[in-house]
């Protein structure tokens, strides 16, 4: 059974430290949970995000584990964590928001994030053009026409098309949670409906009543003794509630009434207001259960959502920039205060001779071992390391940036680390 303990609080404000206790391990929080989609990390291996970022937990996706190998393969593994040889905790989503987003073949759905100054930019990555979903899965040709909708949506669940060949599939919340018993991880997720920050009030409003709907049935089939879940196998619901204070409130009310383990905060959010938009709902949720927000991973929002009652946090941007060639660096103050993502392009012919570390901050392996003239080398040279080390890099950049913030926490000096900057 999943525990939970707060061992500081901020004094002005919903932030904590504490731990979740899962059968796998102990989760020190706030934590940062990197993104194994497929149960693995591109081009890392578990040894490297345990030794070399740190990482103490992963999260991967039911829908694309469900579509392959097969959540019956995983569990003839032994489940997630012996399938990957991952020996911590493990958290899979709903798969959800993938059937809704991807299906759409348009990829501006699949940003959780809207940000009104970023131009043509992905809200999620910052990366001009991106033609990928949330899970970093590049959306294959056939589903960017403009006519091929490839998800029909009712009170029962979602019909979808595979992203793999366009076969056709369905997800309610009593098929979401029998595939995450079999893929077995000890964090699980509600089946909820996320929609895009751009839907209107009205069909939020839907989607908060319809996530309430759809948590019931997760927790009837979690709770049944023939339900079919692995031992201590927790289960958090999901908060909706878009933009609107009044639709993130009641839902947070409504799913903070039900037995759930703990709870996650789904998009979407406008990016200048995450963090009042994740205090609303942290200040109606029950405090002494775990509260993880889903997809968000830019550092300045990471901030955020700690000051505001978040204790763990998922998202695919750290390695998705990484094999792009975009690696982070400390900034400062700005960079808090701001909202400022502080990237590099190691494309840019600047660094081609620059044998300084990608950060003079970072301890990481890459920053200890490697220049940035290298690793721009095996951009240029489409050398497989170059992703590899980048994103070693960018990981230990969010995974250790929490884990000072939760350290400055513990220590009463929150406000002393924000001034400092990053």
């Amino acid at each position: 059974m999943l525990k939970f303990n707060i061992q500081n609080r901020l004094p002005n404000g919903l932030g904590r430290a504490g731990t979740i206790e899962t059968p796998y391990g102990v989760i020190e929080t706030p934590a940062f949970i990197p993104v194994a989609t497929k149960a693995t990390i591109k081009s890392l291996t578990p040894e490297q995000i345990r030794d070399f970022v740190g990482a103490q937990a992963i999260l991967a996706n039911t829908y694309h584990l469900y579509l392959e190998p097969g959540h019956d393969v995983v569990a003839e593994a032994g489940g997630l964590g012996k399938f990957m040889n991952w020996q911590g905790p493990t958290f899979t989503d709903s798969g959800g928001f993938q059937a809704f987003s991807l299906a759409y073949g348009n990829h501006e759905r699949a940003s959780k994030i809207r940000n009104l100054n970023n131009g043509n930019k992905s809200a999620l990555t910052g990366d001009p053009g991106n033609t990928s979903g949330e899970s970093g899965e590049e959306i294959p040709a056939y589903q960017k026409s403009p006519h091929s909708s490839l998800s029909v949506m009712d009170d029962d669940g979602v019909t979808f098309k595979s992203i793999i060949d366009g076969s056709t599939h369905r997800f309610t919340p009593e098929t979401s949670i029998e595939i995450q018993h079999a893929i077995g991880a000890d964090i699980i997720f509600a089946f909820d409906e996320c929609i895009s920050p751009e839907e209107s009030y009205e069909k939020q409003k839907k989607a908060v009543e319809r996530t309430s709907y759809w948590a019931e049935r997760c927790l009837a089939v979690h709770r049944s003794p023939n339900g079919g879940k692995t031992a201590g196998q927790a289960l958090f619901g999901i908060v909706q509630g878009g933009r609107h204070e009044d639709l993130r409130r009641k839902s947070a009310k409504s799913i903070g009434d039900m037995d759930f383990d703990g709870f996650g905060i789904g998009g979407s959010f406008d990016k200048r207001d995450i963090g009042t938009a994740v205090g609303w709902v942290a200040s109606e949720l029950p405090e002494m259960k775990p509260r993880h927000l889903l997809g968000i991973g830019d550092p300045a929002d990471l901030i955020l959502g700690i000051e505001n009652g978040m204790d763990t946090f998922d998202c695919v941007a750290p390695t998705r920039l990484g094999r792009n060639g975009a690696a982070y660096v400390h900034q400062g103050e700005a960079s808090i205060d701001k909202g400022l993502a502080s990237t590099v392009n190691l494309f840019n012919a600047r660094f081609v001779a620059d044998f300084s570390p990608i950060d003079q901050k970072c301890d990481c392996y890459t920053c200890k071992n490697f220049t940035r003239a290298y690793v721009s080398h095996l951009f240029r040279a489409k050398e497989m390391l170059a992703a590899t080390l980048t994103s070693i890099h960018n990981l230990y950049f969010v995974v250790n940036l929490v884990k000072r913030a939760r350290k400055a926490i513990v220590e009463g000096r929150f406000e002393e680390f924000k001034k400092g900057g990053f």
